[in-house]
């Protein structure tokens, strides 16, 4: 009988010393204003001490990258020094406020915007590979958006009719070729 609390106090030892640092959680859901513990037009600091650092992409203007506890698929961009997008690529398995994820069907995308849902057509893929943009501030209508301060996500979607990326955060969610 003394055996098992013996037991059970070293399983609550060892849980105890699980790093703080860990990956954030993967339920946390990506919005037009950021993810887990980044926020669109944080300072690049603050994104190190949330997720660390990463290998770096690109000069000081712009860069995108893999942050070291970032999960699988989540690359930031930062434009001088600010956090400006966030992207799921590979084999992300976060999904947005909208439920929607990496592989979602073209027509779950339409359903869960309908009207607010801009479409435009891929720049190197035929359709029915499209973009879709919805922009949830600071855009009213505008075909190219350069207000820093406006929101979105940005769903592209394949020739499979499915979605192979999402992009969030502000104009640079229109980018097509990340920081090039």
């Amino acid at each position: 009988m003394i055996r098992k609390p013996a037991a059970l106090c070293a399983a609550l030892v060892v849980a105890a010393c699980v790093s703080q640092e860990a990956v954030p959680q993967q339920r946390d859901t990506l919005g037009s204003e950021g993810w887990g513990p980044l926020r669109i037009g944080m300072a690049a600091d603050d994104v190190t001490k949330a997720l660390g650092s990463g290998g770096f992409g690109g000069g000081a203007a712009c860069r995108e990258y893999r942050p070291e506890r970032a999960p699988e698929g989540l690359l930031v961009m930062l434009e001088n020094g600010r956090l400006t997008r966030i992207s799921l690529t590979g084999r992300s398995i976060i999904k947005t406020d909208a439920g929607l994820g990496l592989g979602a069907e073209l027509a779950a995308v339409e359903s869960a915007y309908g009207a607010a849902a801009m479409v435009s057509p891929a720049k190197y893929d035929p359709a029915p590979a499209q973009d879709i943009t919805i922009w949830t501030k600071g855009a009213a209508g505008e075909a190219y958006v350069q207000n820093p301060d406006a929101r979105g996500l940005r769903y592209e979607v394949g020739t499979g009719g499915k979605v192979t990326a999402i992009r969030a955060g502000g104009p640079s969610i229109q980018y097509v070729e990340g920081c090039s």
